[in-house]
Formats: structure tokens, C-alpha cells, sequence
């Protein structure tokens, strides 16, 4: 009777052995850094449009700047 609970009890740390494994692997991360998480997090955050700006500035800043140069050539000549 007692071999028979000796083996059970093998089985079932082998058992709970297995289980443990497999739900570690369940939780393995596909990153190896904390890096490579983040720039995939920004990555896919960008491919959604989050950090898109809405207003393109660089139109406006050029044509203050044309706006500001012909005022300043106006005055001078």
C-alpha cells in the first residue's frame, strides 16, 4: 500500500512539475528588453495615428517667415 502512494505521489509531482512549466512558458515575454517593448509600443502606437500632429507647422513657420522678411524689406527700401 505504500508503494502504491510513493508512485502516486511521483506522478503527481511530475504532474505539478509539468503544469508549472507549461504555464511559465505561457508567460514568456516576446521581448528580451524593456527597450525593445517600448519601441514596439511606440511603433504600433504610431501606426494608429496617436502621436500624429495636427497641424503641419512647417508651412507656417515658412510663411510667417515670408511674411515677416517682405515686411522688413518693405520698411527698409
Amino acid at each position: 500500500m505504500i508503494g502504491t502512494r510513493t508512485h502516486d505521489s511521483h506522478e503527481d509531482v511530475s504532474s505539478l512539475e509539468a503544469t508549472a512549466a507549461s504555464a511559465r512558458a505561457g508567460f514568456a515575454c516576446m521581448f528580451s528588453t524593456a527597450d525593445e517593448y517600448e519601441s514596439a509600443l511606440i511603433t504600433e502606437r504610431r501606426a494608429q495615428g496617436r502621436y500624429a500632429t495636427r497641424i503641419d507647422w512647417q508651412p507656417l513657420m515658412l510663411a510667417g517667415c515670408v511674411f515677416i522678411l517682405s515686411g522688413v524689406l518693405l520698411i527698409v527700401l
